[in-house]
């Protein structure tokens, strides 16, 4: 790949990865406990991951079981999950904190679907974004006199085919979220 389209690739491939990042946080039903990966409680006065205080798992489909190597953390954990977006109420017996995913019903899975496509639109776009700015630089190197106008179309063409192969990308995965949240 020529080294002028090799940093396009870098930055649409970031895109993909930051919608990937944001699907995961999309709840379809299931526990995933990658949704707990933003939270941090304060633990010795350090605000710290939860993973790296707290055992995570996902014993049932719709539960996320937490246990704290420290069981004084409960609170903590509870009132940081209580503050977050989650929108989950904690549970907790003194050793574990059980956070169970309600069913979610027919028009909340159709708005989780409607955000999956509107996340996608906003990432096409951010790719768009990334081929227009290709292609002004490329413009600007024709300016210089080393630079064919063949060599110019050359660069244009080969964003353009990054662009459609990105672009398939993110309607695939639109199809794959949109398919796993409308699956009962």
């Amino acid at each position: 790949m020529d080294s002028r389209i090799e940093q396009y690739d870098v930055k649409m491939t970031k895109t993909i990865d930051s919608l990937a990042e944001e699907y995961v946080n999309i709840r379809a039903g299931r526990a995933n406990p990658h949704i707990l990966d933003k939270l941090k409680v304060e633990y010795y006065g350090q605000p710290s991951p939860l993973q790296s205080v707290a055992n995570i798992s996902a014993p049932e489909a719709r539960v996320i079981m937490i246990q704290p190597w420290d069981s004084s953390l409960i609170k903590a954990i509870e009132k940081v999950i209580m503050a977050s977006d989650l929108g989950i109420t904690p549970n907790n017996d003194g050793k574990v904190i059980r956070l169970v995913f309600p069913e979610l019903t027919e028009e909340r899975r159709k708005d989780l679907v409607k955000d999956v496509r509107k996340k996608a639109e906003n990432a096409k776009v951010a790719v768009r974004n990334i081929r227009r700015d290709a292609n002004d630089a490329f413009k600007k190197l024709s300016k210089s006199a080393d630079v064919s106008e063949d060599e110019i179309k050359d660069l244009e063409d080969q964003v353009q085919k990054l662009t459609d192969k990105y672009i398939k990308k993110i309607d695939k995965m639109v199809e794959e979220k949109s398919s796993e949240i409308l699956t009962v």
